[in-house]
């Protein structure tokens, strides 16, 4: 923790650009305006907490505990409180109210109980049932257009990708581009043949699944989008790699995206084929920043052990960059 109250992993991540430095610098302003305007108490025993991209604090309001979210704002972060509104507190944290620039008021969960921690078998029969309840059919609510579609995506990448990889001057081989290109003419607005769109959770692993107070699990910081529900498999496969057994850890982790995707009602092909595409996008996105290497070769083993086809030369699955 440092002196300001700020995590200090946040206050790292964010010094290192101009932007970034500016966010760190709006928080005590932006938690302030926060407390006012919704009648809020610091809760001194509890917190603060920081993710990737958010300083939240313990709060109270009437003796309610609740926490104030102060999101850096991005893309990524923009479709969160249009989700939550969609879930309305089901199989996600409940939004409280938001001020439309990244300050969300939620309920508070479990921080210190997260479906990470929970051995895969039952994890993954959680995680198959905040799926479901998670993937709902769209409706007549005007929140829903303000989500990116997932096919849209698809099809944006079939153009984006190559021009990427060759930019990069191949930093794989061409085979698994071409199998990332052929989800895109599948999955993509032309290609699609059928399937049931839905709101997705589009990072929906085991650190963003927290224990709510009855006893169960709820999901937290939704990047939200629509489309096919076997999108949200990925990040379940690329986050508890070391977890894989030592032998034949490729087929552990194909029959592992085949159980997720029978735990929430999926298509295990189609799960499949969206976690090889997700994977090469991210492979080409590690090798475009310098000192992203160990999560370079996490995302091209993952993309190549679910093409069948390993990539030579990568480090086994238990000593691969961890995802914290």
């Amino acid at each position: 923790m440092t002196a300001t109250g700020v995590p200090a992993d946040l206050v790292t991540r964010y010094s290192r650009t101009p932007t970034g430095r500016a966010w760190l610098a709006s928080l005590p302003e932006r938690l302030e305006c926060g407390m006012r305007r919704w009648g809020l108490e610091r809760d001194p025993e509890a917190g603060p907490w920081s993710g990737f991209g958010a300083l939240v604090v313990a709060v109270r309001r009437g003796g309610e505990p609740l926490v104030l979210k102060l999101a850096y704002p991005n893309e990524e972060t923009a479709s969160e409180a249009v989700a939550l509104r969609l879930w309305g507190g089901r199989g996600a944290v409940r939004l409280l109210a938001d001020d439309g620039e990244g300050s969300l008021l939620l309920e508070r969960l479990d921080a210190g109980r997260r479906l990470q921690e929970v051995p895969f078998p039952e994890a993954c029969a959680v995680w198959g049932g905040l799926m479901r309840t998670l993937a709902i059919p769209e409706d007549d609510r005007p929140d829903w257009a303000a989500l990116e579609r997932l096919d849209a995506r698809a099809e944006h990448w079939s153009d984006e990708l190559p021009e990427r990889w060759e930019r990069l001057e191949h930093p794989f081989p061409r085979w698994l581009l071409e199998e990332a290109l052929d989800v895109c003419a599948t999955r993509g607005t032309v290609g699609r043949r059928g399937g049931r769109d839905v709101l997705v959770h589009t990072d929906l692993h085991g650190m963003n699944v927290l224990g709510d107070h009855d006893g169960g699990f709820r999901a937290i910081d939704p990047q939200a989008a629509v489309g096919e529900a076997e999108f949200a498999v990925a990040p379940m496969l690329w986050n508890r790699l070391p977890e894989l057994r030592r032998h034949n850890a490729a087929e552990a982790l194909l029959d592992r995206c085949a159980e997720l995707a029978a735990a929430a009602g999926l298509d295990a092909e189609a799960a499949r084929a969206w976690a090889v595409l997700r994977e090469v996008e991210n492979s080409l996105w590690y090798a475009s920043k310098p000192g992203h290497r160990g999560d370079l070769e996490r995302s091209l083993w993952v993309a190549s052990a679910l093409c069948y086809r390993l990539l030579p030369g990568l480090p086994a699955a238990y000593e691969l960059k961890r995802l914290d």
